[in-house]
């Protein structure tokens, strides 16, 4: 692969990130995205709809992987890498939205600040953010 084309499907994954990030209040049911712009440290949580916010994050956070994916093979062209980094994509997405899924239904009002960080793991690309570093010193060394 030129490196025209890695350069192109690098910009291409990167600004599919960003237009998830950016158009995620319409493209995905989650309410919670405007009650943790709000004072939320007294309120109990909005009326939700579990089921259906579960398969939003699920989907927003398929969508997150698969770009991250992109990413992490143009830039590692390592299929070891991407099974490791698979293996922890979905190990991580099981024991976050479980963890989630726990704390929607036993947040108490004003205390949702770990359900706001696990729903952070879960709909941003963080683990990206994570795994590139790693797995640069890793190829290094």
């Amino acid at each position: 692969m030129s490196r025209a084309m890695q350069i192109i499907l690098l910009v291409l994954a990167v600004s599919g990130l960003i237009l998830i990030r950016q158009f995620a209040g319409d493209i995905f049911y989650d309410p919670l995205i405007e009650f943790f712009k709000t004072d939320h440290s007294t309120q109990p949580l909005p009326e939700l709809m579990t089921g259906k916010l579960l398969l939003h994050i699920t989907i927003r956070y398929f969508f997150n992987t698969v770009l991250s994916f992109l990413v992490l093979w143009v830039i590692f062209k390592s299929r070891s890498i991407l099974k490791l980094a698979l293996f922890l994509y979905i190990t991580l997405f099981l024991i976050f939205v479980i963890a989630f899924a726990v704390m929607l239904n036993t947040s108490e009002a004003g205390n949702h600040m770990a359900l706001f960080y696990v729903r952070r793991f879960l709909i941003q690309p963080l683990f990206l953010l994570l795994l590139l570093p790693a797995f640069y010193f890793h190829k290094r060394s």
